[in-house]
């Protein structure tokens, strides 16, 4: 996530939920958490700035 880039709100619940899911299911947690519920491990990665995900806007496909 490149650090001058603002994401919405829906981005940026689009990509929680997608990486809560992900952690769910097994993946390797990117940051150092006390935090045991998927989705607040996700908002402490979104909020350290490592979550690769990439968002596309418009219309073009």
């Amino acid at each position: 996530m490149s650090g001058n880039l603002q994401y919405n709100r829906y981005e940026k619940a689009r990509i929680l939920g997608a990486r809560a899911l992900q952690l769910a299911y097994g993946a390797p947690v990117l940051v150092d958490s006390d935090q045991s519920e998927p989705i607040l491990i996700a908002a402490e990665e979104y909020d350290a700035g490592v979550l690769p995900f990439t968002v596309r806007r418009g219309a073009s496909r």
